[in-house]
């Protein structure tokens, strides 16, 4: 479980986080940078609609590997590509990465409750989450820290990523060759039983998508779902061009390995941190009780961008304080999002319509993330991140009706 659930987080932190990285280290505009890095999320928002399919075609075991294989595969071709400073065949690479990495991420949630019982997946829910939070780490700190030490060692960034992409599937060969051979083989992995036909599958998930739309309240649910967390959703995706671009741009004028270690290492473990105190605080005090302080940790912290982009500050530690800060409140505010939506999928057909409500998690940020560039080389970064701080009222907007449903 430990590595099984390391390797689902490195393809995706490689697909979302690396490729705006590494475009932008390339010369992309901000624009064009934050249009195609957010329509790679696509699988992730209509996974969904294909995650029926791999429950009775094959083994989990057999998705697991295989997309491992196709996902190790792609990332070694960008280490190809990548250096021809090839953006467009890079683009296609990365979004297979991403069709394989959302297969993979629905055959090991399945996987993990066929090969164990009751007792063990509760044992294991915590070293599950570990493992997944150390690829966060591991992906947006050390393999940016990695591109950017080599940026400036080798004096040639297409040849620093190339590198820096080959390492990154030569690891995760290493662990696809571990999970062929050491993977269990539970019994119940094997389609037995009951047969179904892919229009059984079709139909039953037709139904419990008609019933989500069906359910009490989902206009609403919906509508928080998309914008609770629109000041992130807009501001993400123009940080790493922001601590990238020069002074004279607007920005901070850092380094990428300099990224990679503030924002990429310290605040994920800041907002790591931050999630897990808003579990303690939620599993204590209740969702409803915690919303308010929640909605409100999540938005204005987003307030330090503004801060650095006026200011625009050189000392590291003023930056760090300012993104740990950020990220700490980000994680503390989304504990809200995510215990929401187990909430609101509460009913006969939990499994399925959280399913649905997490597709709807990933539009939150795929949407504002397409226009967030063009709004920027438009308003510059003080101006953006003014729009960011008024994209808080959605926030509370969202916030105010939730909590009155809430019991």
């Amino acid at each position: 479980m430990p590595t099984l659930y390391f390797v689902e987080g490195i393809p995706y932190f490689i697909v979302n986080t690396i490729s705006l990285i590494m475009f932008k280290d390339m010369g992309m505009d901000n624009g064009t940078l934050a249009l195609l890095t957010s329509l790679i999320s696509i699988p992730w928002v209509i996974k969904p609609l294909w995650s029926p399919f791999v429950d009775i075609f094959r083994s989990k075991r057999w998705w697991i590997v295989t997309m491992q294989f196709v996902m190790l595969a792609a990332i070694g071709l960008v280490a190809f590509t990548a250096r021809l400073s090839t953006f467009t065949l890079t683009l296609i690479l990365f979004i297979l990465a991403a069709f394989a990495s959302a297969t993979h991420d629905i055959a090991a949630d399945g996987f993990y409750m066929i090969a164990l019982d009751n007792r063990r997946q509760s044992a294991f829910v915590g070293i599950r989450s570990t493992f997944y939070r150390i690829a966060s780490v591991f992906g947006q700190g050390v393999l940016v820290v990695l591109a950017g030490v080599l940026e400036r060692r080798m004096g040639n960034i297409p040849a620093a990523w190339s590198v820096t992409m080959l390492a990154s599937s030569v690891l995760l060969l290493l662990l696809a060759l571990y999970h062929l051979f050491i993977l269990p083989r539970p019994a119940d992995d094997r389609n037995a039983g009951e047969v179904r036909t892919a229009a059984d599958v079709a139909r039953e998930f037709g139904g419990a998508f008609a019933s989500f739309f069906t359910k009490k309240g989902v206009w609403l649910a919906i509508a928080f779902m998309l914008l609770y967390r629109l000041p992130e959703a807009f501001s993400v995706k123009m940080l790493f061009p922001f601590f990238k671009d020069p002074v004279e741009a607007g920005g901070l004028g850092f380094s990428t390995d300099m990224y990679g270690v503030v924002y990429g290492t310290f605040g994920v473990i800041a907002l790591l941190a931050g999630g897990i105190l808003g579990g303690l605080a939620a599993s204590r005090y209740g969702l409803r009780k915690c919303l308010w302080p929640m909605a409100l940790s999540l938005a204005l912290p987003c307030a330090v961008y503004l801060y650095m982009s006026i200011a625009q500050p050189t000392s590291l530690w003023v930056v760090g304080s300012c993104v740990v800060l950020d990220q700490f409140g980000y994680g503390f505010g989304f504990s809200a999002y995510m215990l929401y939506m187990m909430h609101f999928s509460e009913g006969p057909l939990k499994t399925s319509h959280y399913a649905i409500c997490t597709a709807f998690m990933a539009l939150s940020m795929m949407l504002p993330g397409l226009v967030a560039g063009y709004l920027q080389e438009a308003l510059g970064y003080a101006g953006f991140f003014i729009l960011v701080m008024l994209c808080c009222i959605a926030t509370f907007f969202v916030t105010f009706f939730v909590r009155r449903r809430l019991q």
